[in-house]
């Protein structure tokens, strides 16, 4: 019953996503009604044309012709009115999955980090793609065979009546086993393809993590675990797609058997008519093209049930994706802030990413603009939590987090963010050139703006030894330059949008020492009047520091400048000591 409701509420959602395209239904469903009408009255002309020639002298030439004509047109209008059926329905189709892409990647837009980090990438990718692959595959089948199966079924029947109610009565009582037989097959179909996508979407992520991480599977010869882990997977998909192929090929055929037997209960009980007068020839002739068009219907109809199985599956996992919460709205009062001044206040924060597991506890610190902070600690203390927090890409479970006066929830996302800059251990290039990719934060900087960017950078050098400068094409990795050379790109994007406040995570730790001195100074430029949060492991990067922020176990146990901290011996001394201990 659990799982009805189930199939019964994807099917509502599937008709809503159709509702705005009902015009293109009505004009599939009259040229379906116009394509099957023609077809059924062929066999019609054709059993008249036998009788006209059912034995010697006994030939109309005259009526034959006319017959011939008017079957013509008959495939004329067959022929026009199911091109017109196939373009209503491709458009309906196409249309409907375009929505349902839109709805996921929007969805996928306003996604709360929480559920990014929970959730492997592949599972987005492989619902977005080839789930609403599948299920557009099953809905454009489902639209071209199925109501025309259907209309065919109550076509050939009326027609069917109309020559001789006592065979049609056979045929009709046999039938439903085709029903049977399919539904059967179907219930069972369902779970196997939802189990087969899920399969499918493990896949792909496994694909997506081995080629994404190539270097790092070969530096660690993880190809054989990978291979592994990988055979796990494939066979688990080997076997879902066999189960699932085998009980859905079982429909088919099945529902061949019974209607071959209904073709040949007709074929015998008609020729004994015809024999005793009961129907002509020619009428025998047409009952039995319409027991074969009333039996084909199931077989098609059997397929898409199939099909369809395979289809709400896959649409169920796309609409689970799209009802996922989404990342708690703006307020209605939110402020949109402009340019800031750059002040951060933390008060009695606390967070955590799982509730029986406190991260953050009891975190205060006050950073005026202009200020530099920097964050230290040992692996998971909570130094990039914090940048989280500050960057609301989590909300704090208590607590106060303001900015400029304001707390942060009372702002609105893109205005808040806007005043932030990020500068991270890893770095992110898109797939374009390097201008774009230096003005994504400000896609309508001028060449001037960019280049101005680039030279604080201290990139504009290397960018000017590239083949086409700042034209450059680079990949999405930026696998044709250097690490370092990806981090000056990263760096010069921050340069160009001039933010108020400054994070940069590990920002130089993928640069060599003689550049680091460089960019450090460029640092030291843009931080000029600005508020920067810096979170480092090595020390010798945030000595100029105006506060040094130490963190263990998700709170702040020292605080002070760094010549400060060193003369307590406390945990900080520790820290750098262990750095330098040989100079």
């Amino acid at each position: 019953m659990k799982k009805t409701n189930k199939v019964g509420s994807t099917w509502k959602r599937i008709l809503s996503l159709i509702k705005p395209y009902r015009m293109y239904v009505i004009l599939m469903l009259v040229m379906a009604f116009l394509t099957v009408a023609s077809t059924l009255y062929a066999p019609i002309l054709i059993g008249e044309g036998v009788d006209m020639i059912v034995g010697p002298g006994r030939v109309n030439g005259k009526g034959l012709l006319s017959l011939v004509l008017t079957f013509l047109i008959v495939i004329a209008i067959t022929s026009v009115s199911q091109w017109i059926m196939s373009l209503a329905t491709n458009h309906i189709t196409f249309q409907v999955v375009q929505d349902v892409r839109d709805d996921a990647f929007r969805k996928m837009e306003i996604l709360p980090i929480r559920y990014i980090d929970n959730h492997q990438p592949g599972d987005a990718i492989s619902r977005i793609t080839t789930d609403v692959e599948q299920f557009s595959d099953g809905l454009l089948m489902g639209f071209t065979q199925f109501f025309t199966g259907v209309i065919t079924i109550f076509g050939t029947i009326g027609f069917m009546v109309s020559i001789h109610p006592g065979i049609t009565l056979l045929v009709v009582c046999i039938t439903p086993l085709s029903f049977f037989v399919a539904g059967f097959i179907a219930k069972r179909t369902y779970d196997l393809f939802r189990i087969q996508s899920e399969a499918r979407s493990d896949m792909t992520s496994l694909v997506e993590e081995m080629v994404g991480n190539q270097q790092v599977v070969k530096a660690f010869s993880y190809e054989g675990r990978a291979k592994e882990r990988f055979g796990v997977i494939n066979e688990r998909l080997r076997i879902t797609g066999i189960k699932s192929v085998f009980f859905s090929s079982l429909t088919n055929p099945s529902t061949r058997f019974i209607n071959s037997l209904v073709y040949t209960g007709v074929c015998i009980y008609g020729a004994f008519m015809a024999i005793s007068g009961g129907i002509s020839v020619g009428q025998l002739t047409s009952f039995m093209a319409y027991a074969n068009q009333y039996t084909k219907p199931f077989n098609e109809i059997s397929g898409v049930v199939t099909e369809l199985q395979n289809a709400l599956a896959c649409a169920k996992r796309i609409f689970d994706f799209i009802d996922e919460k989404p990342e708690t709205p703006d307020d209605a009062a939110a402020v949109d802030m402009k340019h800031g001044k750059g002040s951060v206040a933390l008060s009695h924060v606390n967070f955590s990413y799982i509730p029986e597991k406190p991260l953050i506890k009891d975190v205060s610190l006050e950073a005026k603009p202009g200020q530099r902070i920097a964050i230290v600690g040992p692996t998971g203390c909570g130094k990039t939590t914090v940048i989280n927090l500050l960057m609301r890409f989590y909300d704090i479970d208590s607590g106060s987090l303001q900015i400029d006066g304001h707390e942060i929830r009372h702002l609105t996302r893109d205005s808040l963010r806007e005043n932030f800059g990020m500068v991270l251990q890893d770095t992110w290039l898109k797939n374009g050139t390097i201008a774009e990719n230096i003005a994504y934060g400000k896609p309508d900087a001028s060449m001037k703006e960019i280049e101005t960017a680039a030279k604080k950078a201290l990139a504009h050098s290397f960018i000017m030894r590239m083949p086409d400068k700042y034209h450059t094409v680079i990949s999405e990795d930026g696998g044709n330059i250097s690490q370092g050379q990806k981090q000056l790109l990263c760096i010069a994007r921050v340069m160009l949008m001039k933010p108020p406040i400054l994070i940069l995570d590990e920002a130089t730790s993928s640069i060599d020492t003689r550049t680091e001195l460089k960019v450090q100074e460029a640092f030291q430029n843009l931080m000029e009047g600005r508020t920067s949060f810096v979170v480092a492991h090595r020390l010798s990067t945030i000595r100029e520091a105006d506060v040094i922020l130490v963190m263990k176990d998700g709170e702040i146990i020292e605080k002070g400048k760094h010549q400060e901290l060193l003369s307590r011996g406390g945990f900080y001394a520790k820290l750098y000591q262990s750095q330098f201990a040989k100079s």
